[in-house]
């Protein structure tokens, strides 16, 4: 975790995804408990290139942060080959909206082949996914939701209005708890388990 300053080093901004954001303390205040125990001191820093707000605190006293509220955007190890490496592009370029829904859906695609789902369109190895209960089928509604489908941006289509930063975000929200629900849970349960066959 980063240190509590005047200014929070950071490699990308949580809210717009720019590379070494300029992140600068606007507020700091102190807080405790309802016993008066338990201090913390939190920073505030804003930033210069979006705006966003990043709160952070630490230990009163110490300056090692210990949360982080939104806290940096990370791709669990779980998350195999291609797809994890689509989704870091993916969350690296929020701020070039089309491009990151582009590699979002490419990190789908890769998830889906992972597990045996090579044929037909996104959308149909996703309905696929539903049929064979790899995933819910609220996920499947999810996944028709969000703005998924690359194909428009791909093509060029005069029609299709450009994917916004909020497009963006929700559509890589998707592929996170996609990829948490293929593959991140699955690996922590069988840790769990051999945790406990061990122990």
């Amino acid at each position: 975790m980063p240190e509590l300053g005047q200014q929070l080093i950071l490699s990308r901004c949580p809210h717009c995804g720019v590379d070494r954001p300029s992140l600068n303390v606007a507020a700091q205040f102190e807080t405790k408990n309802f016993q008066g125990n338990s201090a913390r001191t939190w920073n505030s820093y804003t930033c210069t290139r979006c705006g966003g707000v990043i709160s952070a605190w630490a230990h009163k006293g110490s300056i090692s942060i210990r949360e982080m509220y939104p806290a940096p955007m990370d791709v669990d190890e779980a998350i195999p080959g291609r797809a994890k490496e689509y989704l870091e592009q993916a969350i690296n370029s929020i701020s070039a909206p089309a491009g990151a829904v582009m590699l979002a859906a490419s990190s789908v695609d890769a998830m889906l082949k992972n597990k045996g789902l090579d044929d037909g369109s996104l959308y149909s190895r996703i309905e696929k996914a539903v049929r064979e209960h790899l995933i819910t089928s609220e996920m499947g509604e999810w996944a028709h939701s969000v703005r998924l489908d690359a194909n428009d941006q791909r093509h060029a289509d005069n029609d299709a209005a450009l994917p916004n930063e909020n497009d963006a975000k929700k559509v890589i929200d998707f592929v996170q708890a996609l990829g948490t629900f293929l593959f991140v849970l699955p690996a922590r349960v069988n840790r769990g388990i051999q945790d406990a066959e061990n122990s």
